[in-house]
């Protein structure tokens, strides 16, 4: 006892006695050890904690809380501590001078360590004043522990106060140590609330701050601030508006620059290893690095832990102290019922009953607080990470770009940085889950020895058996994935295509491919289903086992000791503990692979080259502004064969420069040299000044028009407005109804193709560049509009004159105007000079023009007329002869003006009327209906709908196989509890081998039950809802189709295909495994309470009141959450449309250099999904601790009960009541977690079902129909229609006319006036108003849509392809023979292009035809309608952006090909119609002409002859 005696000498009195404190029934302390080790603990606390205060207080950006009575109180109560313990310590010294009494050490140090400590807990206050920390929850501890560690004391002060008589010394020590205790009951009261916030700061706030930061630590500790938005979200649907700005430290702005800064040193580091490799070869003059498969990556992953580890390994602390208090709880119930066995002095029974809740409390703080910092580190990652792709994705090249789709990018974004946010929670369990199990194992070898052995065997066993199992998922997993993106790839393009595939009716055969692939993914999902509850069959029967096992080898293997409670149930609380670490290393395992697997994916794309920055240079001594010398291009690869070659270009300042040639030559190209997009192989190139690029296809924001225009340059209004006369979009947003401001949908949807270009035209001028790339922005618009736009803009006389302009054109009528001109052939500049030089060369040129001769009769008379001398005078008497050639093959038509998709004449092209007041306005231009948010709680419908498609009888035998279940389980505990209750086993000192039998063979016998139900209540829910999952999807997938073509207008199609992505897929995966862990539960909970209830009946009177609270609490839970995933969700989606729509216009965004504005406009979004993510975060904090504390009550009314009815109950039945207990906690979080699970995710079944119901068109096929051979000539009739779109007034209005068998009809008028209502008329994609139309004397609204749609043909106007073979785009249904194919491309002049490719008509074509240019895919369409070859054909306007040749192709095609057929036209350029046999003109949607267009000519006051004079086709 030498280390007692040293203590006893250091006080004068004894350290311990162990009959004072534990073997009594008035337990106290000795003076000496209140005197010492309860003064030493608190403040040896402090001062290594203080570390972590400093650590804090040093990373901190805030800086000088106001001085104010909160933090001068807590100043001035320490000063005062201070300076009562220089008061004790001279009382002391003057007791020890006086020599009266014997003064020890003790009583020098207890002071002076006090003294020591409050200094130190001053300097603390004041630093963390002075740099902005709040509330410390070092010194908030600190002040909690000297409460606790000087009860004792207190107790003794006052007992030893009452016992004496008068005695001043006495006296003294009582008044001081009263004072003191009110001085530190006083600090710590004031250590509970939160300082004023700091004067300087760096952050801004817009929104609200979040409350956190103004909370008390008691509020932090248990997440209290987070109340008042529970109670909001109770009361109402939250809303963006309530919730708080992100904190500071976790927003883009501070979480990005830390990620780079370690992610450039890797970068660097990588640089270093793979740099030495490469080689210099003197001859060729470039540096061969090595081969890419040899290179090594660069791994995101140590950039990440550097950037946030720290954070990480705190909370790693906490785990660890969590799972080390774990084990506290097992060795508690061992004196509870050791306590119940004995007769123990009654206070210990409630000094156990205090220590489980207090245990228990511990760990539910330590874990709220381990999973809010992860989950912040998750957040934190996931900003980063999306930072990072993002601004990847805007710099790649386009080698790279090609290797991945843009959905694939996007999923590096929404899928894999996603997982790092679930992963960081589970990743402590690598070690943690080892710890615990080994922990455990320890334990049980105390209780029952070797015996444990057995049990642990099992365990072992069964680990690899679930690998495999696992393994199984994962490999199913990855196929389901893989249907599931084929799925959703397909369903995009039948999304994108939806007007072309129901103008040909092509509908069924896209829904039986979309089926084939969903029954795939069903068959895997199946055998997911039964590996799953393979699974969970193993893990429900493990601790069984295991217990099984481990106690059937104690009993046979000892003769002489028995079962007793004590071992039992010990044993049975630390199996339990065992089965969480068990049951998550397979799942950690397998998460983490798969994040291993993401990881190497984000390398992989970290890592694609980039554009290389250098390869067009800026030198500003040049004096053209733009140079291009002997460059070599190519698109990708260096290996690839060049795409331009021996280039030569210098452009003067200033100039106008235009590019012509033929479709393939390689125009686009060399814009995209100039902009530094292509490989350069080798040469230089030189540009200097700003730069404005319009692309061929335009690329449109979805934004409204005005932001598409100014492009984030701030408004001049002026300057504005001038820009829109020049580029003609005056007339377009007087049209609009909400004007510049109407929201563009995706992809700029509601725009026809001449108006985008025309956005796209003016957001080049109004940015105000000193070089312009224009590639071919007139291709899309009418000839006077284009006249204007050259005039205005272009031209020598425009806005940009003083600018240096490149111009792709295949526009011949301006080319005189240029100040050059550069003819391509194959990729090389065959010849290049002035209009004039060039025509005196008779060479390439020559020939372009000829060609494009007759194309030139439609512009002004004058300037033909100039073309043809200057053509003359150079080519002489070959002129005529050449240019009645040309004549004859040209008749070319152009692409107009002319509303998209139905350009919805009805709502927008009309203005709105005056009544409507500004509010109606906005809301009638907004195109895209608003998504619906379903707020609330979800319907009881969606569940019976839900509940219908499972079906009844499955959803009864599943809840009837979790009661089975249940029964078994209570009933073999209950069967052990009375097992070791019996004490006549032991008979004479040995076992009585009978009954251990007896009792081992029902135990067994019970388990066995357990294991066959546990395997059925859970298969049960999976196949029913696997059967669920099949009919939703079918039910959407068949609706959705059907829908007509209104609804896809005005619903974004990311929306529609998120129902088929992510709605399906939570219906599929998530909401089986949840619904059956929701049954698992509840039953759970049920069997507890019965237990408890059974064990120790006044229990029943506690459950009422935790009951209720526990319900509440759900509740409000359960409303904020749901809502917050749904913000969420709602702000999650416009990132990755963003990023969609940033990574298709990227050569846009770098052309224009606004790379920085985009990234920050997508940090925004990702900050703003942040702030909807971090309150779901805390709330189900929040949840964990009120709930768990519900659980730590049972816990201990449980045992407390036990100690008070201990006289009456067996020890076998506090050991069952309370292990019991003890689990309840875990259960009660996962059921109330997984009901909202099941809340929030059966809004999948919702949204689902609400587009299962959205408006159908009409029946596809009816009855009878016509016959087989119907239309047989052709013939049109119209009888006074009216069509519209939506509820507006018509678009078109009482027309009347007929078309007869075999005529040509030209449908002309000016834009909006109707022209492409009359064929959506035609296909009934709008249904008429009144009157009807009548092809063959069948009315066509009689029939079904298919017999209808399928019987007449469309050239529509945008080639729409889908990805699959060339032959299933001629067509779908597989009806035609391969002749039939290879006539109808022959007719297409596809022909030679099909036979030259590898795989002939199994041509593979990408998504949208990528890999055919426009005028093939053009072609496709024109050799889809001749294999259909009916009577009827319409032909939309199909020329966009084709050359000229092409055109004629068409256009002679139609007329040798259809001349037996009856052909609608709807026209722009007058010449293509000038010979059908009657022209319709409509204006303002009226007929207003119909007649021979000779006849029209005529009457000089007819509407034709104005426009006809306008096109310069009359002189």
């Amino acid at each position: 006892m030498s280390y007692n005696s040293t203590l006893d000498d250091f006080c004068g009195s004894e350290f311990w006695d162990s009959n004072l404190t534990w073997y009594t029934d008035n337990p106290k302390f000795t003076p000496c050890l209140e005197r010492t080790v309860l003064v030493w603990i608190p403040c040896l606390y402090l001062w290594v904690t203080a570390f972590l205060d400093a650590y804090y207080i040093i990373n901190s950006k805030e800086r000088n809380i106001p001085w104010n009575i909160l933090n001068l109180s807590k100043l001035l109560v320490t000063c005062l501590l201070i300076l009562l313990k220089f008061v004790d310590l001279g009382v002391t010294v003057h007791k020890s001078s006086k020599e009266e009494e014997d003064v020890f050490n003790a009583d020098y140090y207890a002071p002076t360590v006090k003294i020591l400590t409050f200094i130190l807990s001053a300097t603390l206050l004041y630093y963390n004043r002075k740099y902005g920390m709040r509330a410390s929850g070092v010194l908030f501890f600190f002040w909690l522990l000297l409460i606790l560690a000087g009860l004792p004391q207190l107790r003794s002060e006052v007992m030893s106060h009452y016992t004496l008589t008068e005695d001043e010394n006495v006296q003294y020590n009582f008044v001081s140590y009263m004072i003191y205790y009110s001085l530190i009951i006083l600090m710590f009261i004031l250590n509970c609330f939160a300082d004023l916030p700091p004067r300087d700061t760096p952050y801004k706030f817009e929104k609200n701050q979040c409350p956190e930061s103004a909370a008390g630590f008691p509020s932090r500790l248990t997440f209290s601030w987070f109340d008042p938005l529970a109670l909001t979200g109770f009361r109402r649907s939250l809303t963006e508006s309530d919730l708080w700005a992100l904190n500071p430290p976790d927003s883009s702005k501070e979480v990005v620059p830390k990620f780079d800064k370690f992610w450039e040193r890797t970068l660097k580091k990588r640089e270093n290893i793979n740099g030495t490799k490469a080689t210099y070869s003197k001859n060729s003059a470039s540096v061969n690095f090595k081969p890419e498969k040899e290179r090594k990556h660069a791994s995101i992953l140590p950039a990440l832990c550097l950037a946030f580890g720290g954070q990480f390994l705190f909370g790693s602390l906490l785990k660890l102290i969590n799972d080390i208090l774990m084990f506290v709880s097992p060795q508690i119930l061992k004196l509870l019922i050791g306590f119940v066995e004995s007769k123990e002095p009654v206070w210990k029974g409630y000094l156990y009953a205090v220590g489980l809740i207090a245990c228990a409390t511990a760990q539910t703080m330590l874990l709220a607080h381990y999973f809010t910092r992860m989950y912040l580190v998750g957040m934190r990652i996931r900003t980063a990470l999306t930072s990072a792709i993002y601004r990847k994705s805007l710099c790649i090249s386009n080698a790279a770009r090609k290797e991945s789709t843009v959905g694939e990018i996007v999923n590096l974004m929404s899928v894999d940085a996603q997982r790092f946010v679930e992963l960081t929670a589970y990743l402590n369990m690598i070690w943690s889950a080892p710890l615990q199990i080994a922990l455990a194992l320890y334990f049980l070898w105390g209780i029952l020895g070797p015996s444990v052995l057995a049990g642990l065997a099992v365990m072992i066993v069964l680990i690899p058996v679930n690998g495999l199992i696992a393994n199984r998922v994962k490999t199913l997993q990855i196929r389901q994935m893989k249907y599931k993106d084929e799925r959703v790839k397909l369903m995009n393009e039948v999304l994108n295509g939806i007007k072309v595939l129901k103008m040909y009716a092509w509908e069924p055969s896209f829904e039986e491919q979309i089926l084939k692939i969903r029954n795939k993914e069903m068959n895997v999902l199946k055998q997911t289903a039964y590996l799953n509850s393979a699974t969970s069959f193993i893990w429900s029967c493990a601790p069984f086992l295991v217990s099984l096992m481990s106690f059937g080898c104690f009993v046979l293997v000892n003769d002489h000791e028995v079962l007793d409670s004590k071992r039992a149930f010990v044993a049975l609380s630390l199996f339990n503990i065992l089965r969480f670490p068990l049951s998550m290393l397979p799942n950690v395992i397998s998460n983490v692979v798969q994040t291993a697997v993401g990881i190497k994916r984000l390398n992989k794309f970290m890592n694609c080259e980039e554009l290389d920055v250098e390869s067009v240079e800026h030198d500003p001594k040049e004096p053209n502004p733009l140079v291009i010398e002997n460059g070599h291009f190519s698109w990708g690869d260096d290996e690839s064969q060049p795409t331009l070659k021996n280039i030569n270009v210098r452009i003067p300042r200033g100039s106008l420069v235009a590019v012509v040639g033929a479709v393939g030559s390689g125009k686009s190209s060399l814009l995209s040299a100039f902009l530094g997009e292509m490989n350069k192989v080798s040469g230089r190139v030189n540009t200097t000044g700003t730069v404005a690029y319009v692309p061929q296809q335009a690329w449109i924001q979805n934004a409204t028009l005005q932001d598409n225009i100014i492009f984030g340059k701030p408004l001049e209004k002026s300057k504005y407005n001038n820009v829109i006369t020049v580029c003609a979009l005056k007339p377009d947003f007087d049209v609009l109804p909400g004007g510049d401001q109407t929201e563009i949908g995706e992809k700029g949807i509601n725009l026809s193709g001449g108006q985008k270009q025309r956005v796209s035209l003016a957001r080049a001028v109004y940015f105000d560049a000193d070089n312009y790339y224009l590639d071919d922005p007139l291709s899309a618009v009418d000839s006077h509009v284009g006249k204007h736009i050259f005039d205005k803009v272009i031209g020598p006389s425009g806005l940009l004159k003083d600018k240096t302009r490149v111009w792709v054109t295949h526009n011949v009528s301006y080319l005189a105007q240029t100040d050059h001109i550069l003819v391509l052939r194959d990729g090389e500049v065959s010849e290049a000079g002035t209009y004039q030089q060039l025509l005196e060369k008779k060479g390439a040129f020559a020939e372009f023009l000829l060609h494009h001769l007759s194309d030139a009769e439609r512009t002004s008379p004058e300037e033909l007329d100039e073309i043809k001398q200057d053509l003359e005078s150079k080519l002489g008497s070959e002129f005529q002869n050449k240019l009645q050639r040309a004549r004859s093959l040209s008749e070319s038509a152009s692409e107009s003006e002319q509303p998209a998709a139905g350009d919805r004449s009805g709502s927008v092209k009309r203005r709105t009327p005056d009544a409507a007041s500004p509010n109606d306005i906005k809301e009638k231009n907004k195109l895209i209906d608003a998504e619906k948010m379903e707020t609330g709680s979800v319907k009881w419908s969606v569940y019976k709908h839900y509940l219908t498609s499972v079906g009844v009888a499955a959803s009864a035998i599943t809840i009837l196989m979790n009661l089975v279940l249940q029964l078994f389980q209570v009933g073999s505990n209950y069967w052990l509890a009375k097992w070791s209750n019996d004490d006549t086993m032991l008979v004479n000192g040995t076992v009585d081998r009978g009954r251990r039998d007896m009792y081992l063979g029902v135990y067994g016998g019970l388990g066995v039950g357990q294991a066959i139900g546990s395997f059925f209540a859970d298969l049960m829910p999976f196949l029913a809802c696997w059967r669920a999952a099949r009919i939703l999807h079918e039910l959407l997938l068949n609706n959705v189709l059907k829908a007509p073509l209104q609804f896809f207008e005005v619903t974004p199609l990311g929306r529609i295909l998120s129902r088929f992505s992510k709605d399906v897929d939570v219906v599929d995966t998530s909401l089986p495994s949840e619904l059956s862990d929701v049954m698992f539960c509840a039953f759970e909970v049920l069997g507890t309470l019965f237990v408890i209830s059974f064990s120790t009946p006044i229990f029943i009177a506690v459950i009422l009141p935790i009951g209720v609270i526990y319900y509440i609490i759900q509740r409000f839970y359960v409303a904020t959450s749901r809502q917050l995933k749904r913000l969420e969700s709602v702000s999650r989606s416009p990132i990755y449309s963003h990023f969609g729509e940033s990574i298709t216009g990227a050569s846009t965004i770098r052309a224009y250099g606004v790379t920085q504005r985009f990234i920050e406009e997508s940090e925004r979004g990702v900050d703003h999904n942040q702030s909807c993510y971090y309150p779901s975060c805390i709330a189900n904090r929040w949840l964990a601790v009120r709930l768990e504390m519900m659980g730590n009550l049972i816990i201990f009314f449980a045992a407390l009960f036990c100690v008070l009815g201990r006289d009456t109950i067996s020890a076998g039945l506090v050991g069952l009541s309370v292990s019991y207990a003890l689990q309840i906690t875990q259960t009660l979080n996962w059921l109330v977690r997984m009901t909202s699970e099941v809340e929030t995710n059966i809004v999948a079944v919702e949204r689902i079902k609400e587009y299962a119901e959205t408006k159908q068109e009409a029946a596809w096929t009816v009855g009878s129909g016509p016959g087989s051979t119907w239309p047989e000539t052709g013939a049109l009739q119209l009888e006074r229609l009216s069509l519209g779109y939506r509820s507006g007034e018509p678009a078109l209005r009482d027309l009347t006319c007929a078309v007869a068998p075999q005529d040509k009809l030209g449908i002309v008028g000016r834009t909006g006036a109707g022209k492409s209502t009359l064929t959506l008329g035609l296909f009934r994609i709008v249904e008429a108003m009144s009157g009807k139309i009548l092809i063959d004397g069948i009315d066509i609204s009689t029939i079904g849509l298919h017999q209808l749609r399928s019987r007449i043909t469309i050239i529509p106007q945008d080639p729409v392809l889908f990805s699959g073979t060339l032959r299933m785009n001629l067509d779908p249904f597989g009806v035609y023979s391969d002749e039939d194919i290879w006539r109808s491309l022959e007719h297409a002049h596809l022909k030679a292009f099909v036979q030259g490719l590898q795989a002939g008509l199994l041509h593979e074509i990408s998504e949208g035809g990528e890999n055919l240019s426009v005028g093939q895919r053009q072609l496709v369409c024109l050799a889809r309608a001749l294999l259909r070859k009916t009577p009827l054909l319409v032909l939309d306007e199909a020329t966009a952006a084709v050359d000229l040749e092409t055109d004629e192709l068409i256009q002679k095609t139609i007329r040798s090909e259809f001349a037996s057929c009856t052909v609608l036209t709807i026209a722009h350029r007058l010449n293509t119609i000038m010979d059908s046999t009657r022209v319709m003109v409509l204006d303002r949607g009226q007929l207003v002409e119909f007649a021979p267009p000779q006849q029209l000519l005529q009457d000089k006051s007819s509407i034709f002859y104005s426009m006809a004079k306008d096109a310069g086709l009359v002189n």
